[in-house]
């Protein structure tokens, strides 16, 4: 993997000295895994679902709709084009999708926070696109840039959360055709974690690339992937204009897209496991082939968002047994088509942080880690289906991905490991509290919860007998009260203001 070419901007005095002085906000390194992947597909049914996904992109094809480019570079490229309808003949898909990288690194302001998605590792971000927020003060209500800037700071003071994501909520109170503007600021501003770019116009996604190129530099930016975007795909075998157009944008700029059916089992794709992996395939490899015809070796990952329904009220349910068979077979497909892969996240239909919220999002969050999810996206704040982002759910989930942390580091079979010599220290019927073994180990023996509540029932009961919610409020208050900005440049910080002030004159206010 090639090393990131030296930003240009040293970020001068002010800014240095500065910095010395900020305090250390600790993040953990993104996961590399040290645990075998959960392989739930036979060879025989990942050749079926191979086989037959290229025989959709041949006969059935995929539409590029209100795009007359996509429809010539394809033509141009040996697909069959008949209006809007592109046919892909046998292994031209597969062929393009080659020239993807299976690894690569996104770059944060901060070197130390740069990830890797891709191979062995898992890079965890935040809830995307809410229009709702829930608090336990305020209830449910539509979401402002207060908020965002809220979760966006979480985001930066969470250990176990290593991107600050995208849209971790929709800000209703700034004009649609604007906002996107003050979001992008928000995460270069308030945190120094690697973020996404806008996907909602392709010139919001120019926007995107534009501020970038003021942060880090625009030959830096030409020369390494500072934003990984979402694009999702309008299932079944859809790619719509507005989401290919930014997709264009990005791939042209070198920077990172994540290719994503938008999956409801029994309403964009069939009932079953096998049919729907073999949709959600057909889609990626035609998403990923596209990208690779705008750039060669613009860095693609291969997403899979797929939930099933409820039959009899038609609403999206999660943590189900068919999503984690969807969710462990797409890795499997993934990693043979040597991409990285994007699925899972807290994912849950709960209204509240319940305990509904918490089983459903402990049953995605841990098939995300066993099917080899190299970059989790809504990993904390999810609820309602993705409706609502919530900052106590935000941090009760930031505070378990420490467990993935733990569980994917494996076993430690090291001679400390194996404990022989506290065994013979021991022997029959003593304890290991006092042990040499137990004194030299216990403070990292066991992960331990910054949130859950392990007192006794007499210390828990005067100390206001708080259930999880009011635990989670109370870190929330503790968080953003021991939040300090990342340092970022005076200059730099100046030109990007400067740019977001003559963007918004260029445009009346839009809120639709």
């Amino acid at each position: 993997m090639a090393e990131l070419r030296r930003r240009a901007r040293g970020g001068g005095g002010a800014a240095r000295r500065a910095e010395r002085t900020a305090v250390r906000i600790e993040t953990a390194r993104f996961i590399e895994r040290n645990i075998p992947d959960l392989e739930i597909l036979t060879p025989e049914a990942l050749e079926i679902i191979e086989g037959n996904a290229e025989t959709i992109l041949e006969e059935i094809g995929v539409a590029f709709v209100e795009n007359p480019a996509a429809l010539a570079r394809w033509r141009e490229a040996g697909a069959d084009v008949t209006g809007e309808r592109v046919r892909l003949p046998k292994g031209l898909a597969r062929t393009l999708c080659a020239t993807a990288p299976a690894r690569f690194t996104q770059a944060a302001r901060n070197p130390e926070r740069n990830v890797e998605i891709g191979g062995r590792s898992l890079v965890l971000a935040p809830v995307y696109g809410p229009p709702f927020v829930r608090d336990i003060d305020g209830g449910r209500r539509y979401a402002t840039m207060a908020d965002f800037e809220k979760f966006v700071k979480l985001g930066y003071m969470s250990k176990w959360l290593h991107h600050s994501g995208g849209t971790v909520c929709e800000p209703t109170d700034v004009p649609v055709n604007k906002r996107h503007l003050d979001m992008l600021y928000a995460h270069m501003s308030l945190s120094d974690k690697p973020f996404m770019g806008s996907v909602t116009d392709p010139d919001r996604a120019s926007d995107s690339i534009e501020m970038c190129e003021i942060l880090f530099g625009k030959e830096f930016v030409a020369e390494n992937a500072v934003m990984t975007s979402l694009i999702n795909i309008n299932s079944p075998l859809t790619f719509d204009n507005v989401m290919m157009g930014a997709l264009e944008r990005y791939a042209a700029a070198g920077q990172a897209c994540i290719i994503s059916p938008f999956i409801v089992g029994g309403a964009m794709a069939p009932v079953s496991v096998m049919g729907t992996l073999t949709q959600v395939l057909a889609e990626v490899m035609a998403g990923v082939a596209y990208s690779q015809l705008i750039r060669p070796g613009a860095p693609a990952i291969f997403g899979a968002f797929v939930t099933s329904i409820d039959m009899n009220s038609g609403a999206p349910t999660f943590g189900t047994p068919e999503a984690a068979q969807i969710t462990y077979g797409a890795g499997q497909l993934a990693r043979r088509l040597g991409l990285p892969y994007r699925s899972a996240g807290s994912f849950n239909g709960s209204k509240l942080p319940d305990a509904q919220a918490a089983y459903e999002t402990a049953n995605s969050l841990n098939a995300g880690l066993l099917s080899g999810v190299n970059f989790m996206l809504h990993a904390c704040g999810w609820l309602e289906g993705g409706l609502v982002a919530s900052p106590e759910k935000f941090v009760m989930d930031a505070d378990q991905l420490g467990v993935l942390h733990k569980l994917a580091a494996g076993v430690d079979i090291s001679a400390d490991a194996q404990a022989m010599d506290a065994i013979r220290e021991v022997g029959p019927g003593g304890h290991y509290l006092g042990c040499a073994h137990t004194q030299a180990n216990f403070k990292a023996a066991f992960w331990r919860s910054d949130l859950l509540d392990y007192k006794p029932f007499e210390t828990w009961a005067d100390d206001g007998a708080r259930d999880t919610t009011q635990l989670a409020a109370a870190r929330v208050e503790k968080l953003l009260a021991d939040y300090q900005q990342p340092m970022l440049d005076p200059a730099t910080d100046e030109a990007l203001k400067a740019y977001i002030a003559k963007r918004k004159e260029q445009m009346p206010d839009a809120f639709v």
